[in-house]
């Protein structure tokens, strides 16, 4: 028996996240839509819906009757900074207007990132903090939560660390980039496995994260040092002082007091268990 008689929809099904994600919510018994562009295929188990969010037309038959909505689809791999602010933002208010026609009670959960926060924020990102982004995708994200919170939907945003996991080589891209931005290895980053990804998504599902911003990570925020050498990669050390100690990290206790458990707890699990 479905979980759910109405189905959920969710976008972002090819990516990253989606991909991980849409097998855990049918394998959990959800009737899951999934929003598709081009004639792509789907996760197995999910019902493949055509349809773009940059065409509002095109939204309504992947809204209508739905229970809730996972907007999982977003873009920042890219120098494209117009083509973020109109995926991440016009695509987000073009489904926000879908549901608010065709599907009112829907529950909107919104996909976000822990990058909104300050750089230089003096504690780890927390919820109350204000979003003060610098770059076009954490930016474009915190419009499209504005949007989603004054929408009268109801909504809940997560906002996820990096993420990796399940053979996705997310970590094995990231040395690179700390070593190219000169970040301090001893630098701490915050970070969540796809597995906590469908733990979250489905207390968000249940309601407890209504009306809510929440921050999801694991249990303990990593230096950049010891995860390049997980991936084989050694950083140059320093023991010069670390400005801007909390970059990278935030502050998930309110998750963990509606109940939110991850369970992966570490990174150091991951490997063990082999879970990368």
């Amino acid at each position: 028996m479905n979980k759910e008689l109405k189905p959920i929809l969710i976008t972002g099904v090819t990516g990253l996240v989606g991909a991980r994600l849409v097998p855990r919510l049918v394998d959990a018994g959800f009737y899951c839509r999934a929003l598709v562009r081009d004639g792509k295929d789907a996760p197995a188990g999910a019902t493949v819906i055509e349809a773009d969010l940059l065409n509002a037309a095109s939204l309504a038959a992947a809204v209508k009757n739905v229970s809730a909505i996972i907007h999982l689809a977003a873009v920042f791999r890219t120098q494209d900074v117009d083509l973020i602010w109109k995926s991440n933002l016009e695509g987000t208010r073009n489904l926000i207007q879908a549901a608010k026609a065709y599907a009112p009670g829907a529950r909107f959960i919104l996909a976000s990132t822990t990058h909104v926060y300050n750089k230089s924020n003096p504690h780890p990102g927390r919820e109350s903090d204000p979003a003060d982004p610098h770059h076009a995708y954490p930016a474009s994200k915190a419009a499209a939560e504005k949007e989603l919170r004054e929408s009268g939907l109801n909504w809940s945003i997560l906002r996820f660390p990096f993420v990796y996991g399940d053979s996705d080589k997310h970590l094995e891209t990231i040395p690179e980039h700390f070593i190219a931005a000169k970040w301090h290895p001893a630098m701490r980053m915050s970070t969540i496995h796809h597995r906590d990804i469908a733990t979250a998504v489905n207390i968000a599902l249940e309601g407890t994260m209504d009306s809510r911003i929440v921050n999801i990570a694991d249990e303990a925020p990593t230096t950049l040092y010891e995860l390049c050498k997980l991936v084989g990669v050694t950083m140059e050390s320093s023991s010069e002082p670390l400005t801007d100690p909390w970059y990278l990290h935030s502050d998930s206790s309110l998750a963990r007091s509606l109940g939110f458990q991850p369970v992966v707890r570490t990174v150091y699990q991951a490997v063990q268990e082999k879970l990368l």
